[in-house]
């Protein structure tokens, strides 16, 4: 299969409009299941990136060219699965080398992707639905790894997601239509879903690389959508079991965007001021979000990587909660929710991704006592999760470790000690190392 792959890849590089190859070519990687990944990828690798570059050159010309032969969208969406495969399951394959595979060569061919984007007068086009695969990929990618920000072309592409997509008329018009309590299914067109999913998620994993510079602060950000916003997930928290596919996309990415925002903003009270004028519209808030995690379908869907809308939306949603937490001080209204401690324990009962339960060990830090929290059972659960994270980290043959805030580790007061004793963390250590 590998050298058959080799020799279709490089002959579409000399016969691009050939159906043959092209079905040949999506054959292949339909094949592809998650335990010969490996296997492909490594035997494949030169070959895959040629196909990765061949495709980011075809995404930049004029797309009338290729966009209606069904040959050619059937390989696309075979390659943007396959790609999403690669990015969650290929974790021996360096952080570096599999960001190759998936990011641009040049500036150039970004922008001209974006130019079609922006000249396109058809709102379905189905033009627009592919690029949203390959930036969707982008992001998965950045989250993951998320050292990659700081590249020119990462930069370059939020930075005109920011100025020429997200902070604008249409951004705005399309926030205030998911406002409504019955959202038409036309209202989710193909440029509505780049506009609200696929620019919102890119900045919501590029905000977590701490980027110096950014064409607006959070503060801009937050009075020219704020309140758009806060309606929407009021209206929507109370219709959970309505949501559509397209809706719940859209509100996942929405809260995504928005706590990274406020995270990289870093000015605490002044920053969240803005976004919640008063006590009440904070207090709200939360109970919004709370609604929404406690909806059991979703826990049933979580998966042990951030690869799809539920796992998302449960992990953003507690850190915005944990960022809540430390930036107001709210603990009454937390501690005055009887039922709070409860709905937690059961998402991460239901959970088997580490962060969300490092998230709700932390909030349960904050908001119980000392007594409260040696009762739960949910703190020796999270030791064996803290020595389970080190030790796959010392055994992974790459050494590949991602960095939790230490606050996650220390919140559990009536743990902490033990925790510190037994894997000597010093005293100057300000992230906890895990695989």
């Amino acid at each position: 299969m590998e050298i058959n792959f080799e020799h279709l890849v490089a002959a579409l590089s000399i016969s691009p409009s050939s159906i043959d190859i092209l079905r040949q070519i999506t054959c292949i990687l339909k094949q592809q299941t998650d335990e010969s990944l490996l296997s492909f990828v490594s035997h494949s690798f030169q070959s895959i990136l040629v196909l990765q570059r061949w495709t980011w050159q075809l995404l930049s010309r004029e797309s009338r060219q290729w966009i209606n032969q069904p040959c050619y969208l059937e390989m696309l969406y075979s390659l943007a699965s396959l790609n999403k495969q690669i990015i969650f399951h290929c974790d021996n394959i360096e952080d570096e080398i599999k960001g190759s595979l998936f990011i641009p060569e040049t500036i150039d061919q970004v922008n001209r992707i974006f130019e079609q984007i922006e000249s396109s007068n058809y709102d379905n086009d189905s033009f627009i639905t592919i690029a949203s695969l390959w930036f969707d990929n982008l992001s998965f990618l950045l989250q993951e790894y998320s050292q990659l920000g700081h590249l020119p072309i990462i930069t370059h592409i939020n930075q005109y997601f920011g100025r020429n997509f997200i902070i604008n008329k249409q951004f705005k018009f399309y926030l205030i239509q998911l406002q409504q309590s019955q959202v038409l299914p036309s209202i989710f067109t193909a440029k509505q879903l780049f506009y609200i999913k696929t620019c919102s998620f890119s900045l919501n994993a590029y905000f977590y690389t701490k980027p110096s510079y950014f064409p607006f602060t959070a503060n801009q950000i937050f009075q020219q959508i704020g309140n758009d916003y806060l309606q929407m997930i009021q209206t929507h928290s109370h219709r959970i079991d309505s949501w559509s596919n397209e809706l719940f996309t859209c509100i996942t990415h929405l809260i995504g965007f928005i706590c990274a925002c406020s995270w990289w903003g870093r000015k605490g009270k002044e920053l969240m001021k803005i976004l919640f004028p008063t006590e009440q519209i904070l207090c709200e808030y939360i109970k919004a979000l709370i609604r929404i995690i406690d909806y059991e379908p979703f826990h049933k869907q979580m998966k042990t990587k951030r690869s799809n809308n539920e796992t998302i939306l449960v992990d953003v949603i507690l850190f915005a909660l944990h960022n809540i937490v430390q930036a107001r001080h709210i603990n009454w209204f937390f501690r005055s929710m009887t039922q709070l401690p409860d709905i937690l324990l059961k998402v991460a009962e239901s959970s088997t991704y580490y962060r969300i339960c490092l998230c709700i060990y932390s909030i349960f830090g904050d908001i119980l006592t000392d007594e409260k929290l040696r009762r739960l059972k949910f703190t020796d659960t999270m030791s064996s999760l803290f020595f389970h994270m080190l030790q796959d980290a010392y055994h992974h043959p790459l050494k590949k470790y991602k960095q939790i805030p230490i606050t996650h580790l220390l919140k559990g007061k009536s743990t902490s000690d033990y925790i510190l004793t037994s894997i000597d963390i010093e005293e100057d250590l300000i992230v906890l190392i895990v695989i």
